[in-house]
């Protein structure tokens, strides 16, 4: 009965006047930003801070709320139609989608991503209503060590499980993690490879990097192919755009599984979409009959993913508001516009603040309603872009990137970043080497180095603490389970394929 009462406060606010149109705005607003390649919610939110000091604390989270979500959904959309991923999290999503759209699929494959980031959204949602406190006393449970085992996780799992060359796919988590110490040393102040350039101390660039390494390259493939044809979506209906039979039953537990696998980790602080996305994306493989079609244009890949994405989106909160722990740094911008209105989430916030917390998770509701509303009538809209000439649709590609890259942290350098990273994928893409690893590593490489600091120091240096913590030591039994789980599949392919042409000269 608590439950239901607090959702009626929360009612109150989001389904206001004043609600309805900040969430609104928020969420058409994220769907452009998500759309924009290279902008992404950060840059955006960024931006529209200044707005939020002359409005209430809660209509002010209402609406960054919104663009942070609306852009989830949003960055499907480049996604599939483009090979260009419109935030980090969706780059998951275009390894199968693009193949789809090629295939003259990118309807169906628009609509199953809307239905999958609903489904999602709501399982986070719900999540975030009813096991809050539960979820935030686990999570609080998690030291240094528990930490760094689940990076550790997510990145072998990565390299592992979501790639038919293992040691392809290392090499780029290394590449990844070398790429992430660039910058300032927190512990040392000492910068590390950024060669006097005083723009690079706080890091490279995500946006840039992402963007180089999977959009650029597409754009310098296809301008330079002779082969220009493209699949030309004709009349588009709902007909058109309806998935079928053996769509639905191919998506449907790749959703639910992405649902509870991006709840998972958007709970944890430091992981977030991306994490989730990626991780989603391994475990569809991992359970696939024939893996071998992921990355040719799988349903399945472009479902869970995008369910694991805005699931972790809802999830994060839980984090930041009840640890004060943002999950992802645009939860650290969300943060900062907590303490500018003098909130400051902690273990008492939503006992403390009910009518704000529970305000902002009803305007989730809302916010998911209007995007499915928003973007399923839309969705022919968006195939439209493929009818666009090259010769008009390139260079406008190529200015939005660069606008987009720039306006993140208004540098002049990410420019040079995004044309080195763009050089780089399309000389990986002809090695055949997949970037997907490369950009995992850089993202989870800055908060692995700091928690097995944090863990050496709390330790006294001793690395028995990762095994005795029963959490940390979870993680890394899966881990070992995952290495020897490989190696005995590749010892088998192996064997069978010695075996196969022994058995055809017999």
């Amino acid at each position: 009965m608590d439950l239901f009462s607090n959702m009626a406060l929360g009612m109150g606010v989001a389904f206001s006047t004043q609600g309805l149109f900040y969430c609104f705005v928020g969420v058409s607003l994220g769907t452009l930003v998500g759309v924009l390649p290279g902008l992404g919610p950060m840059a955006s939110i960024a931006m529209l801070l200044p707005l939020t000091y002359h409005v209430s604390p809660a209509f002010a989270l209402i609406l960054l709320a919104g663009i942070y979500y609306g852009a989830a959904y949003g960055g499907r959309i480049t996604s599939i139609l483009l090979n260009l991923a419109g935030e980090a999290s969706s780059a998951v999503t275009l390894i199968d989608g693009y193949p789809m759209a090629r295939q003259g699929r990118a309807g169906v494959a628009l609509f199953i991503t809307a239905i999958a980031s609903f489904v999602g959204g709501i399982v986070g949602l719900i999540l975030l209503a009813a096991f809050s406190q539960p979820l935030a006393e686990l999570a609080i449970r998690f030291s240094a060590q528990e930490y760094f085992s689940l990076m550790l996780l997510g990145l072998v799992a990565a390299a592992l499980l979501a790639s038919e060359s293992p040691f392809r796919a290392l090499t780029m988590v290394v590449f990844g993690l070398v790429l992430g110490l660039v910058g300032i040393d927190l512990n040392s102040g000492t910068a590390r490879f950024t060669f006097g350039v005083p723009a690079l101390y706080d890091g490279l660039s995500l946006v840039a990097i992402a963007v180089g390494l999977f959009g650029l390259p597409e754009v310098m493939a296809t301008a330079g192919s002779k082969d220009r044809a493209r699949p030309a979506p004709g009349r588009i209906t709902l007909k058109s755009l309806a998935p079928t039979r053996a769509d639905w039953k191919q998506s449907l537990m790749p959703i639910v599984r992405g649902s509870a696998i991006g709840s998972f980790f958007g709970a944890l602080p430091g992981t977030g979409g991306v994490t989730a996305s990626f991780m989603s994306y391994a475990v569809e493989k991992r359970v696939a009959k024939d893996p071998s079609r992921f990355g040719r244009g799988a349903i399945e890949g472009v479902a869970s993913p995008e369910a694991a994405n805005n699931s972790a989106v809802q999830t994060s909160f839980i984090p930041t508001l009840s640890l004060g722990i943002p999950g992802d740094p645009v939860m650290a911008l969300m943060l900062g516009v907590m303490m500018v209105h003098n909130i400051l989430p902690g273990p008492n916030f939503i006992a403390g603040q009910p009518e704000l917390f529970w305000s902002l998770v009803m305007s989730f509701l809302i916010g998911n309603i209007m995007l499915v509303i928003l973007n399923v009538p839309m969705i022919g809209l968006w195939v439209r872009i493929l009818l666009i000439p090259y010769r008009v649709l390139f260079p406008v590609i190529i200015a939005l990137v660069c606008i987009g890259v720039y306006s993140v942290a208004n540098q002049v350098v990410d420019l040079y970043v995004l044309i080195a990273f763009g050089l780089l994928g399309y000389i990986l893409k002809l090695l055949r080497f997949q970037v997907a690893p490369l950009l995992l590593g850089l993202v989870l490489g800055p908060m692995l180095e700091e928690n097995i600091r944090r863990a050496m120091v709390i330790a006294g240096g001793d690395f028995s603490s990762f095994f005795t913590r029963p959490l940390s030591a979870a993680f890394l039994a899966c881990i070992a389970a995952i290495v020897l789980w490989t190696a005995i599949s590749r010892l088998r392919g192996r064997h069978r394929a010695l075996a196969t042409p022994a058995e055809g000269a017999g």
